[in-house]
């Protein structure tokens, strides 16, 4: 079965390849995410058995994958090997969605970071939604590893790996501060390094010009950091680059994968940099 999903040209993610791959063309992909658990290049036959196709067979559909640039080949000392590109580690996460019927569609990019992509969206019934891929690996792992502690103890970790989990843990927390009344977007669900959410209908505080109420405004951001700090949290990013403005003048809050608790060893640090970047900005 062929997922079908409705393509809008884009920059930055060459989605029309999506609608033409097969069966065959996705058990491959999965083989080798699986082997990348282990190795950083998985050798063919190795690809084969995971995917349990004939060897012959496997290493056609690998070479029109390198074609789509969706796994590349790459020869090490010891032996030769395939990896996910970045366009197949998000075609495997929109394969998934789309299959659960929670992604039918996907748009224009509209946010590039760092650490992030992020591309408008439907669902089935064109409802819009926000698909933010992780990327993380896109800047040094050293960066990474000084600013997150996702790895815990383990001493590497590929940028499947941190961008799962940089995914995950965003996710987590959507969900926990959208069930608490916070003003974050709506978690809608989560495939590897892809957390779909409801679009916000704003702009980041970065891009408005005006505010009718500067004060008033000011005392909304600065509530907000107090009360995540009563709830044990503290964003860790909190600037106008994170900070939605609704037409209202409500705002949104976005990004958290710095988020940490009251009880991490630099809370205070990262709870006096979010109250500065406000009064800075304001």
């Amino acid at each position: 079965m062929i997922c079908m999903m409705t393509i809008c040209r884009m920059g930055r993610m060459d989605i029309e390849k999506f609608r033409y791959l097969q069966r065959d063309d996705f058990r491959v992909l999965v083989a080798i995410e699986m082997g990348m658990k282990n190795h950083e290049i998985v050798p063919l036959p190795l690809v084969s058995v995971i995917a349990g196709i004939h060897r012959g067979a496997v290493a056609r559909t690998l070479a029109d994958l390198c074609k789509h640039a969706l796994v590349a080949f790459e020869r090490s000392k010891k032996f030769d090997g395939y990896r996910l590109t970045v366009l197949g580690y998000d075609f495997l996460a929109l394969k998934a969605l789309c299959t659960r019927e929670v992604v039918g569609s996907v748009g224009n990019q509209i946010g590039v970071g760092k650490e992030s992509d992020v591309y408008v969206g439907g669902d089935p019934d064109r409802n819009d939604l926000c698909l933010k891929f992780h990327r993380l690996g896109r800047t040094s792992f050293r960066k990474i590893k000084e600013k997150r502690d996702y790895h815990k103890k383990r001493k590497s970790a590929s940028w499947l790996y941190l961008s799962r989990l940089a995914a995950a843990k965003e996710f987590a927390f959507l969900k926990a501060l959208a069930s608490r009344g916070f003003p974050v977007p709506k978690p809608v669900d989560i495939c590897r390094h892809l957390v779909v959410m409801g679009l916000i209908e704003g702009r980041t505080l970065c891009h408005v010009d005006h505010v009718e109420n500067v004060e008033a405004l000011y005392d909304r951001l600065m509530a907000l950091i107090v009360k995540f700090a009563r709830h044990g949290l503290i964003h860790g990013d909190f600037n106008e680059f994170n900070v939605m403005l609704l037409e209202s003048e409500q705002v949104v809050v976005i990004d958290f994968p710095q988020m940490v608790s009251i009880t991490h060893q630099n809370a205070q640090f990262y709870f006096e940099r979010d109250v500065e970047c406000i009064r800075i900005f304001s």
